[in-house]
């Protein structure tokens, strides 16, 4: 009897100067849609897709596709966690999915893009912490019923997150390339490709630019020359594979080591019975797509191995809209 009288001062509980580290939320303003945004509309008070051609890249499979990237949000205080709940009806069939990335102020280079859930537990963690936000609505929808009515997003501050640790020089991969093509498709990001176009396509969402922009960008040494070129859409085979980060953070295929793409591991080495994340049987090795103007200059006449440096994946500045194609 004496213990369960002592239970209640056993259990009190914790001053609130001990509560855990605050949280920042703001609520997304998804009504501005500009030229950074493609296959989108607000109306009706909720954001839509515009019943647009499917972009090529991550929505290959087909269905109204959309994207929105809003203007950055500043935190007041620096944060490495952030989640996303999104107020929205989403009909069997469609999909939302909300990405973000940040900055420690405007000359930081942007962090790669990840993918943000609904709570803490599914939150995007981010590599350092930041004091700037930005977001990307990804909307899939091949019913024409998707509403997106309202984004609410948190930060705040993971104590047990692993650090990034700044890279001395950025990352080196030598990886098979085969030509895009395409012209007159839409890639991930919005572009429309041209006849002789300079971009490249990477595996994963996380490495993509916005439209226009060279924020996430490669050096592809070929044969003949190098071209430093921006990363405008997803693909070769998967969408999933950001194969240039270590297999601790590699988004999937972790079990295979850093710099080794899952379709490279597929074709030579049977990984994932020869097949892609999709569960299509890989026919070739390919590790990156690059763009007509980009696949030629280099020196490529047919798909072949080149050198791939991700610039962004060292602290420096990012490339810069001034870099030209062939560089030398």
């Amino acid at each position: 009897m004496a213990l369960l009288c002592l239970a209640p001062a056993l259990t009190a509980a914790p001053p609130a100067d001990t509560a855990a580290e605050p949280v920042h939320t703001w609520t997304a303003d998804l009504t501005v849609v500009d030229a950074d945004d493609t296959g989108v509309r607000h109306t009706d008070g909720a954001l839509r897709t515009t019943g647009a051609e499917p972009l090529d890249g991550s929505a290959r499979a087909g269905g109204g596709h959309g994207v929105q990237v809003l203007a950055p949000h500043a935190l007041d205080r620096p944060a490495d966690r952030v989640w996303a709940e999104p107020a929205a009806d989403v009909p069997g069939g469609a999909a939302i999915t909300v990405e973000v990335r940040g900055r420690d102020g405007g000359a930081d280079p942007w962090t790669e893009w990840r993918e943000a859930g609904d709570d803490e537990t599914t939150a995007a963690l981010l590599p350092r912490a930041v004091t700037e936000v930005e977001v990307r609505l990804t909307l899939t929808d091949a019913t024409g019923r998707l509403a997106v009515r309202g984004l609410e997003l948190s930060a705040d501050t993971d104590p047990d997150a692993p650090r990034e640790t700044a890279a001395a020089a950025a990352y080196t991969a030598r990886v098979f390339a085969t030509r895009e093509g395409l012209v007159g498709h839409t890639t991930a990001n919005g572009h429309v490709i041209r006849p002789d176009d300079h971009f490249v396509a990477l595996p994963s969402r996380r490495g993509l630019s916005r439209k226009g922009g060279r924020e996430y960008s490669v050096r592809v040494c070929g044969p003949v020359r190098c071209e430093t070129a921006p990363v405008w859409d997803v693909g070769p085979w998967n969408i999933r594979d950001d194969y240039w980060n270590p297999s601790s953070v590699r988004e999937t295929f972790r079990d295979l080591p850093r710099g080794r793409p899952q379709a490279q591991a597929a074709y030579q080495d049977g990984h994932n019975g020869g097949r892609d994340g999709f569960g299509r049987r890989v026919l070739n090795p390919a590790g990156i797509d690059l763009a007509d103007g980009t696949f030629h200059n280099v020196g490529l006449r047919d798909n072949g191995w080149v050198t791939v440096t991700f610039l962004w994946t060292t602290r420096s500045a990012p490339a810069s809209a001034g870099d030209t194609a062939g560089d030398g």
